[in-house]
C-alpha cells in the first residue's frame, strides 16, 4: 500500500492524491510507515474513519475492533501530523441504535465522546441493510452467531433516545438525555462535576429549545390541540332563532 500511496503521487500531473475515509485503523497503526506516509501526503486536513460505537459488547456484534484500536490511531495520527507541521483532525464516524446497542451502551458511547472530546454533528440511526448481519439480528432479535437474543431499538421513542445521547451536548436533547440518564440510575452524570454529561439544571438555551419546538408542534397540523372545533349549532337562550329542544318519550329528566 505504502508504495502504492508513494506512486500516484509521482504520476505526471498528479498534484494531490488525498484519502478522505476508508482506512483501516486496526491495520494502519500497526505500521509507523504507513502512517507517516497518510499524515504527511494524503490527508486533506480532515481525515473520516468508522469507529461507530464504544461499548465493547455492541462493537463486538459489528464485528469491529475495541475502542483502545481506535484510540491507539487517534494517538498516532496526532503524533505524525505534528512531525509533519500540518494541523489535520479525525473525524469519527458514529451510529445509534444499532442491534445490540441498548440504553446502557449509548450511555457508555457518551462518556467515551465526552472523555475524549468529541461532539459529533452529523450521526445516522441504524437502517437494516439486506444480506447483511446486522440486519438479521435487527428482523429476529438473535445473533445469527450464537443465537443469543439482541436488544433491538425499534421503537421511534428510543431511537430518538439513543440519538440524543450522542449528541447529549445540544441544548434541544437536554431534558431528553436528563431522563434517560436518571432511568437508567446513572444520575451521577447529571450535575456540575467535570464527568458528568448534563447540569442539574437545565441551561437557558434548553429552556428556550423547549418552548421553540413546543410552538412548532402547535402550528403543525398533526397536533392535536392545534385543531379547531367548528362551531356546533347547539341551543342559544338568547339568539332571535333559537328554538327550546324537546324531550323525546322516555329521555331522563
Amino acid at each position: 500500500m505504502i508504495d502504492v500511496m508513494r506512486a500516484a503521487r509521482k504520476q505526471k500531473g498528479i498534484r494531490k492524491v488525498l484519502v478522505a475515509s476508508g482506512v483501516r485503523m486496526d491495520l494502519a497503526r500497526l505500521s509507523p510507515e504507513y502512517m507517516k506516509e497518510l499524515t504527511a501526503h494524503h490527508v486533506g486536513g480532515h481525515l473520516k474513519v468508522a469507529q461507530e460505537h464504544a461499548d465493547a459488547d455492541t462493537l463486538a456484534k459489528m464485528k469491529r475492533p475495541a475502542p483502545t484500536t481506535f484510540q491507539d490511531f487517534d494517538r498516532q495520527f496526532k503524533d505524525q501530523s505534528k512531525k509533519a507541521g500540518k494541523e489535520q483532525y479525525l473525524v469519527p464516524y458514529f451510529i445509534s441504535a444499532h442491534p445490540g446497542s441498548d440504553l446502557n451502551a449509548m450511555i457508555e458511547l457518551a462518556i467515551f465522546l465526552k472523555n475524549n472530546g468529541y461532539k459529533p454533528e452529523q450521526v445516522q440511526d441504524f437502517i437494516p441493510a439486506p444480506f447483511d448481519i446486522a440486519a438479521c439480528m435487527y428482523h429476529t432479535g438473535l445473533d445469527p452467531m450464537t443465537m443469543q437474543p439482541v436488544h433491538v431499538a425499534k421503537g421511534l421513542r428510543d431511537r430518538k433516545v439513543q440519538r440524543a445521547l450522542m449528541q447529549f451536548f445540544k441544548p434541544e436533547n437536554y431534558f431528553t438525555v436528563r431522563k434517560a440518564l436518571i432511568d437508567a440510575g446513572r444520575a451521577d452524570l447529571v450535575g456540575e462535576g467535570c464527568d458528568c454529561l448534563v447540569p442539574s439544571a437545565p441551561p437557558q438555551s434548553a429552556l428556550v429549545a423547549r418552548r421553540n419546538r413546543a410552538a412548532l408542534e402547535a402550528k403543525s397540523e398533526d397536533y392535536v390541540h392545534s385543531r379547531r372545533r367548528m362551531p356546533t349549532a347547539g341551543y342559544r337562550p338568547m339568539r332571535p332563532t333559537a328554538r327550546k329542544r324537546t324531550k323525546s318519550p322516555g329521555s331522563a329528566e
